[in-house]
C-alpha cells in the first residue's frame, strides 16, 4: 500500500514538473494575445473550432520554447534564487526527458497548425519557436544587456498567429499589435530584473535590472512604456477600432505610464523603488488592452 501511495506521489511530482516546463503563467500570457486577434481579423466571432485549434498548436508551442529556454539554462537557474524550484533543478525531471519532452512538443503543434489551420500559421509558430530558443536563449541573453529587447520579438508571434489562423494572410493591423508587445516587453520584464539583479549579476547574464541603475533602468521604462502607449493608440485608424478600443487603450494605457513614471520617481529620489508594481501593472495592462481588441469588433460603436 505504501508504495502504491509513493508511486502515486512521484508520477504526480513527474507530471507536475513536466507541465512547470512548459512555464504556465507565460503561455497565458502569449495565449491572450492570440485569441482577440481572430476576433479582430474576423471583425467578429471567429469559428470556435478554428479558434480551439490555433489555441491549442499556440500552447505546444509555447510549451515546446519554454521547455527549450529551461533545458540551456539549467545551468545558471541553478545557482538563481528565482529558479531554485524549477524541475530541472530539483530533479523532478531529467535533462534527457526535458529535451525529448520540448521536440515532441514542437513536433505536435506544427502538426496540429499545418492540419487544422494553414502552412503560414505554422511557420511562424516554427518561427516563434527558433526566435526564442536560439535568438534569445542561445545567443543574446548572456551576451548583451539589450538581450530582452530584440529577445523579446518571440513573444509578439502570438498575434500574427491568430491573425493567419483567420485570414491566411498577414495585415497591418497584426503587425501593429506585434510593435506593441515589442514595446511593451522591456518596461514589462525590466522590473522584474530589478528585483532579481543580484541573482543576474551572480550567474553573469547582462539584464538591465543587473548592469544599470535603478535611476537609468527606471528612466527606460518610461521610454518603451510611452512608445507602447503611442502605438496602440495607431491601431485605431488603421484597424478601424471603436470607442471600446479607443477608451481602453487610453485609460489603462494611462495607469501603465502612471506606475512607470512611479517607479522612475522613487528611484530618482533615492527611495527604496518598487519594481513589481510595475511588472504586474504591464501584465493587467496587455491583458485588459487585448481584451478590448476582441470585445471591440462585436460592437456597433
Amino acid at each position: 500500500m505504501r508504495q502504491s501511495v509513493k508511486a502515486d506521489r512521484s508520477l504526480s511530482t513527474t507530471i507536475k514538473g513536466y507541465v512547470a516546463l512548459t512555464k504556465p503563467r507565460v503561455m497565458e500570457l502569449l495565449l491572450v494575445s492570440t485569441v482577440p486577434v481572430m476576433f479582430l481579423a474576423e471583425r467578429g466571432m471567429p469559428n470556435l473550432w478554428l479558434v480551439f485549434v490555433t489555441v491549442l498548436g499556440g500552447a505546444l508551442s509555447a510549451g515546446s520554447a519554454a521547455t527549450f529556454n529551461m533545458y540551456l539554462d539549467r545551468d545558471i537557474d541553478r545557482h538563481m534564487h528565482r529558479t531554485l524550484n524549477r524541475p530541472l533543478v530539483t530533479g523532478e525531471v531529467s535533462d534527457r526527458g526535458a529535451l525529448v519532452f520540448a521536440w515532441v512538443l514542437a513536433v505536435l503543434s506544427t502538426a496540429v497548425l499545418v492540419a487544422f489551420t494553414n502552412l503560414l500559421t505554422a511557420g511562424l509558430s516554427v518561427l516563434a519557436i527558433f526566435f526564442y530558443v536560439v535568438i534569445y536563449t542561445m545567443i543574446l541573453k548572456r551576451r548583451t544587456e539589450q538581450n530582452i529587447i530584440w529577445g523579446g520579438i518571440a513573444g509578439c508571434f502570438p498575434v500574427l498567429i491568430g491573425w493567419a489562423a483567420v485570414t491566411g494572410s498577414l495585415d497591418w493591423p497584426p503587425f501593429i499589435l506585434f510593435v506593441v508587445i515589442f514595446l511593451w516587453t522591456p518596461p514589462h520584464y525590466w522590473p522584474l530584473s530589478m528585483k532579481y539583479s543580484d541573482d543576474y549579476a551572480d550567474v553573469d547574464v547582462p539584464m538591465l535590472g543587473a548592469t544599470r541603475s535603478p535611476v537609468q533602468v527606471g528612466l527606460q521604462i518610461i521610454l518603451y512604456a510611452w512608445a507602447t502607449i503611442v502605438c496602440s493608440l495607431l491601431l485605431i485608424p488603421v484597424g478601424h477600432m471603436g470607442l471600446t478600443y479607443t477608451i481602453s487603450a487610453v485609460v489603462f494605457g494611462g495607469w501603465f505610464l502612471y506606475e512607470s513614471h512611479r517607479l522612475y520617481n522613487q528611484a530618482v529620489r533615492g527611495r527604496q523603488a518598487k519594481p513589481m508594481r510595475v511588472f504586474h501593472a504591464s501584465i493587467t495592462y496587455l491583458t485588459l488592452l487585448f481584451i478590448a481588441v476582441a470585445v471591440d469588433p462585436l460592437l456597433p460603436f
